[in-house]
């Protein structure tokens, strides 16, 4: 009869690890916020190693200029319209039947964000934004559940693990989303894959010792490092929570989980396209409904996830989902994409 342990055996033989360790990877629970180049690595990585509960949720869909980066995807995906979370988890599911994996299509908010994060062992920073990160940053302080930060632009990245009320939060770092025009983005700087998997599996390995019930292995630093020069260089937070007077863990500031910060509106890096959320959340459109409608304003193709309507004059691509977002390609001015957002889906 096969052992349950014989796909890990390798990882098994690992003498951090072992046996009882693997076990208690097997049982635990993740959160991971986005799927794209990032998301796509942790995913694929923790899977393989065995979490046994891991929820994705991604609000995007996957188009071809991200094949360079996010592991997963393919131009199947492409040219099925595939929402990220869906086809990720097709994959996933491929690589590993004993997980359970759960795809969310969702822009992950205030609204939602405990929702997705409840019973939780861990949250994965997978985002691409500074806004989901200090909405995350909240929720692990409100919830008491540790997540790990993690960003790439150009060929450097960076990532830091946070322990609520025991190590520096996000906003000790950092003390708000930063000015627009003062951080490179992936529009001027692009992303290289090989940095993407390198942080994401510095983030991985985090998330192993956590989740095998060795937390403690885990040390207070920020990882900063280029893969192009071949640098790495790790800055000690130890006393940086004792040394602040944060607001969000030492003050029990929440701005971002309570709503009053966090754009209904945002601009998507790198690809001339903004989203638009709907005033009113929480309900569904119907999808085949709205095909009707649009069918002569432009062409109109749908699958069961979304709809996307392409507007020949001007020429726009407007991509909608079931939970009534929609993202306007073909524009990054946000008053122009709410424009069209109104003028075809409502208010």
């Amino acid at each position: 009869m096969t052992s349950p342990l014989e796909r890990y055996s390798k990882q098994v033989l690992f003498s951090s690890l072992g046996e009882e360790r693997q076990r208690q990877l097997l049982g635990s629970r993740v959160l991971l916020c986005g799927c794209g180049a990032l998301g796509t690595v942790l995913a694929e990585t923790l899977v393989r190693a065995g979490v046994g509960h891991l929820t994705v949720v991604d609000r995007d869909f996957v188009e071809l200029s991200n094949l360079q980066r996010q592991v997963l995807f393919d131009e199947r995906d492409v040219e099925d319209h595939l929402p990220k979370a869906i086809a990720a988890a097709t994959k996933l599911a491929q690589i590993n039947s004993d997980v359970t994996i759960e795809p969310a299509v969702a822009d992950i908010d205030y609204t939602n964000i405990l929702n997705f994060a409840k019973g939780a062992d861990l949250i994965l920073d997978g985002t691409d934004n500074f806004e989901v990160r200090f909405l995350v940053n909240d929720a692990s302080l409100e919830t008491g559940i540790p997540w790990i930060y993690a960003g790439v632009i150009g060929s450097h990245g960076q990532t830091m693990t946070i322990f609520p009320e025991k190590t520096a939060c996000l906003r000790c770092l950092i003390e708000s989303v930063p000015d627009p025009g003062t951080m490179e983005t992936c529009d001027t700087a692009g992303v290289l894959g090989p940095a993407v998997n390198v942080v994401a599996s510095l983030e991985a390995v985090d998330a192993i010792k956590i989740l095998s019930g060795q937390a403690d292995l885990v040390e207070p630093m920020l990882t900063i490092l280029d893969v192009w020069d071949g640098t790495l260089r790790r800055m000690s937070l130890k006393d940086l929570r004792d040394r602040n007077n944060c607001p969000a863990c030492k003050g029990g500031e929440r701005v971002w989980l309570s709503g009053r910060e966090g754009a209904r509106t945002t601009v998507l890096c790198g690809r001339n396209a903004v989203q638009v959320s709907p005033q009113q959340k929480g309900g569904e459109l119907a999808l085949d409904e709205l095909a009707k409608k649009l069918s002569s304003s432009g062409t109109v193709t749908q699958n069961p996830f979304l709809l996307r309507l392409n507007l020949e004059t001007p020429d726009y691509e407007v991509t909608v989902f079931r939970d009534g977002r929609a993202i306007i390609k073909g524009t990054e001015d946000i008053a122009t994409a709410r424009g069209i957002y109104a003028r075809y889906i409502g208010t």
